[in-house]
């Protein structure tokens, strides 16, 4: 790619960002969008759906909304969305103090050294835009220059500052982990753990066999217990009755005139609204009978699970029952944490373990073929990017190709905009495959959705489109593990240039995130066309499996490319200065949390980091050797031993913080609850936190005032 191609690159994307601010700053002002750019607001009663009068300054943009994002602190953010958005921001923080160094050092000494090195041919000022961007690259410096020693400075100082930055977030959030736990009001979670293998005998019951194991075991700690039971076909009944109460309320908002109601129906395709509202009535009155019945029949028959929520009477008994081998057959009384009432995902218990086991089976070989598939659209991206390819291959283009504008507009913008598109379907993909997993909680299941899409991120995001160029390149890097380093210094430096277009395309996928552009047309058809006011109003919660593994998979190419192309440093920074303040006012306005991890994504942004420095480091390896400068190469190896034992200092130091709280802090919220008189009626209700949502009584039909009591009873456990 050459100068003029980037700079068109950055003007397009430039200007697409402030069109996007624009028509945000002044579509949030409508009253009528409020659900679309406020909903957490709407959802907590700080905003009215209702709108107001027309105000001239509505169609007028304006820049408050970046003060108002800005303004809140760290703890203004802890309060409102939890610990896990200031982590979350928290990368950003962590992002921005580590490319502000690496830009200054890239930017005033790395770009001048490479510019000058004069490997590819004389320097002519005059023609900087015709240039390839390799002169900005360290392959402009000539092989056994004493230049690349300043490439060899950089890369240690850069891993020193970054493992300097990396252990004192670690060690902050660690810290913020711990006091937000102390100073957490009691929490359910906190006090139970879930067991599972529950064995029975002499056809006893699980609950009376979970009732013994903890008495004899555990009995000055234990305190009661909720059996899960098998409530998959009353889930089935559930949807449905859901579905039938928004059809049923979005037909009593729609109006019709007296005219239209005496009609009748044509050819009983078309029915008057009050014939259609009467018709459903009945129906979600009938399915709510059958439901409450269905939850008698459930709850008399003990349909259990093996699996229970044991509560104990302190935090210290909790975890002490949480770390011990229950058994002495560890597949017996497997216990792992409880998470949040709020937080459990109910259909895993419904599944077998057998179902369990193939659907892991099933998502195993279903990642494998959308990797695979996955390589259409990078092979589609490189292609793109080398116009005599396309040449080549579609020789009627060859006229279109040669106008400069349209070249450019190929070459700089359209290959990174569809990797985006393509990598912005995935994420659902991931969601769906962990959900398919059997974990517990939704917490878990956007974890490992997390993980998933990371590792995605980084195989299809970057090595396939560094590989992809050539197929005898693939087979030749796996072939000879030796010389991994050495043929990622050839292949990763040629791609250079197609990821910082990359990173500037990312400019206007994030700044377009501001419009929510498919939520608003969804609720300009629900008002305008539909004539429709949805009653029950959910506000989304931030989506951490997609955006975690976007950010860092630009920390992955500011790393790696630190050295070698550290013209892409500043367009980072750019990227991370928009999604700081998009992603503060969104946390503040959008985005309502749905459960607490406590900060447990942070591990995955540490481990992310190491590995994106083992790269550059080993990149930087095989750089050195390719440009004769064996010293350097060699001087290079102790980098990621040093970084691999700073990573096994800091996961003995700070991981089992993410994993377990102390005894010292469990005991020390558990003496400070002793002397709060109301933590023995909070004990009280700790067992209810626990009841299956899916038998508690639901009564959603419009004649409320004649329905009878629910059917169901809860029986104590």
């Amino acid at each position: 790619m050459i100068v003029s191609a980037l700079l068109t690159s950055v003007g397009i994307n430039l200007a697409l960002c402030i069109l996007f601010f624009t028509l945000y700053s002044v579509l949030r002002k409508q009253h009528g969008n409020i659900e679309v750019y406020a909903p957490r607001l709407v959802a907590e009663g700080k905003a009215r759906r209702s709108g107001s009068e027309f105000n001239i300054e509505d169609l007028l943009p304006s820049p408050g909304w970046v003060r108002r994002a800005w303004e809140p602190s760290e703890d203004d953010i802890l309060a409102s969305s939890g610990l896990d958005a200031v982590v979350f921001m928290r990368i950003f923080t962590f992002s921005l103090k580590v490319f502000t160094v690496a830009g200054v050092i890239g930017v005033f000494v790395l770009v001048p050294v490479n510019f000058l090195g004069g490997q590819l041919k004389e320097i002519d000022f005059s023609d900087i835009p015709s240039k390839s961007l390799d002169f900005f690259s360290i392959s402009n410096v000539k092989d056994g220059s004493n230049r690349l020693w300043v490439h060899f400075s950089a890369a240690y100082l850069i891993t020193g500052v970054v493992c300097y930055l990396l252990y004192n977030e670690f060690k902050y959030i660690s810290l913020k982990r711990l006091a937000h736990y102390s100073a957490s009001k009691p929490q359910p979670h906190q006090f139970t753990i879930l067991v599972r293998g529950i064995p029975t005998h002499d056809g006893s019951n699980i609950s009376d066999a979970v009732e013994n194991f903890f008495l004899e075991y555990h009995p000055s700690t234990y305190l009661s217990h909720v059996v899960v039971l098998r409530t998959d076909k009353l889930r089935g009944l559930i949807a449905d009755g859901d579905n039938l109460y928004r059809r049923l309320t979005h037909l009593k908002s729609r109006p019709h005139s007296s005219e239209s109601s005496r009609q009748g129906a044509f050819l009983g395709f078309f029915r008057p609204n009050g014939d259609l509202a009467r018709q459903y009535s009945k129906k979600l009155e009938a399915l709510e009978a059958n439901l409450r019945i269905e939850q008698s029949d459930i709850s008399s028959r003990r349909v259990e699970v093996p699996a229970a929520f044991v509560c104990f009477k302190s935090r210290y008994g909790a975890a002490t029952a949480l770390h011990i081998q229950q058994s002495v057959n560890p597949t017996q009384w497997v216990t792992e944490q409880a998470p949040e009432p709020q937080d459990i995902y109910w259909p895993f218990f419904s599944t077998s373990f057998m179902q369990r086991w193939v659907s892991k089976l099933v998502v195993i070989v279903a990642s494998i073929i959308l990797t695979i598939i996955f390589l259409l659209p990078v092979g589609l991206v490189q292609g793109l990017t080398n116009l005599e390819q396309l040449e080549t291959m579609f020789p009627f283009l060859k006229g279109v190709l040669e106008i400069s504008v349209v070249s450019q507009v190929i070459t700089g913008y359209l290959p990174s905009l569809i990797l985006q598109l393509c990598l912005s379907v995935v994420p659902p993909i991931m969601k769906l495959f962990s959900t398919m997993q059997g974990y517990i909680s939704l917490s878990e299941i956007v974890k490992s959705a997390c993980n998933k899409m990371l590792l995605f991120t980084i195989w299809n995001g970057f090595f396939a489109n560094v590989l992809v160029g050539s197929i005898s390149s693939q087979l030749q890097i796996f072939s000879d593990p030796k010389n991994i380093p050495t043929k990622l210094a050839v292949l990763v430096p040629a791609q250079a240039s197609f990821f910082i277009a990359y990173v500037v395309t990312s400019w206007t996928s994030l700044s377009s995130g501001l419009t929510c552009l498919f939520a608003l047309i969804g609720n300009f058809i629900r008002r305008h066309c539909l004539k429709c006011l949805d009653d029950e109003f959910h506000p989304p919660s931030i989506p951490y499996h997609s955006e975690i593994p976007r950010i860092l998979l630009f920390g992955l190419l500011g790393l790696t490319y630190f050295i070698l192309a550290p013209l892409i440093l500043p367009f980072i920074l750019v990227f991370l200065c928009i999604g700081y303040i998009i992603y503060r006012n969104q946390l503040l306005n959008v985005y309502m949390p749905k459960y607490e991890t406590g900060g447990r994504f942070w591990p995955i942004v540490h481990n992310s980091t190491i590995f994106s420095l083992i790269l550059m480091q080993a990149v930087a390896f095989g750089i050195f050797g390719l440009k004769k400068l064996p010293l350097a190469s060699s001087l290079i190896l102790p980098l990621p031993a040093l970084t691999l034992l700073f990573n096994d200092y800091c996961r003995k130091r700070f991981l089992p913080i993410f994993h377990a709280f102390p005894a010292e802090t469990l005991i020390k919220r558990d003496r400070i609850d002793q002397n709060d008189p109301t933590f023995n009626e909070f004990l009280d209700g700790v067992a209810n936190a626990y009841r299956d949502p899916a038998l508690m009584p639901i009564n959603r039909s419009l004649n409320r005032h004649e329905r009878n009591s629910p059917l169901l009873s809860h029986a104590d456990a």
